[in-house]
């Protein structure tokens, strides 16, 4: 499984014109899910993200967490953030999840970051989706399953 966490001052995702999720200040997450990953990896990795401090404090150290500062969550699936590139030109997507188990992980990750974070906004499963934001820093983190 892998986190893309980008701290955002305002991150919105649209399907075919129409706003269906937006935040302001917090993390945008590219989620991508491989056929290998279970509730339990899920779990671990909603945990470290939800507890990373890397908000500024008064002193302008990075060492307040998403709910120090009230943020919110605006999670997107990314299947392609499974992408093989080592043969050609073209990705393979074939690391990526089955899409039925794929979106159910997905589900089952809104649901544990509601249960810590008030505001969780979502894109939606296999939609071609378009998705704005302002990286705040900017300041990105990577989780993979498999580093962690």
């Amino acid at each position: 499984m892998r986190f893309v966490i980008q701290r955002v001052s305002e991150a919105s995702v649209s399907v075919e014109g129409h706003l269906i999720g937006k935040i302001n200040n917090g993390f945008m997450v590219l989620i991508g899910i491989a056929d290998t990953d279970n509730e339990e990896i899920a779990d671990k990795l909603v945990k470290k993200m939800t507890a990373l401090r890397i908000f500024e404090d008064e002193n302008g150290k990075t060492n307040l967490s998403l709910a120090d500062v009230k943020g919110g969550l605006l999670l997107i699936s990314q299947f392609t953030l499974y992408a093989n590139c080592k043969k050609g030109n073209r990705p393979s997507f074939i690391e990526a999840g089955a899409p039925d188990k794929a979106n159910a992980l997905y589900e089952h990750i809104i649901e544990k970051c509601r249960e810590t974070i008030p505001i969780v906004e979502t894109g939606e499963f296999g939609a071609d989706m378009k998705v704005s934001l302002i990286n705040d820093g900017p300041f990105t983190i990577i989780l993979d399953s498999d580093k962690l």
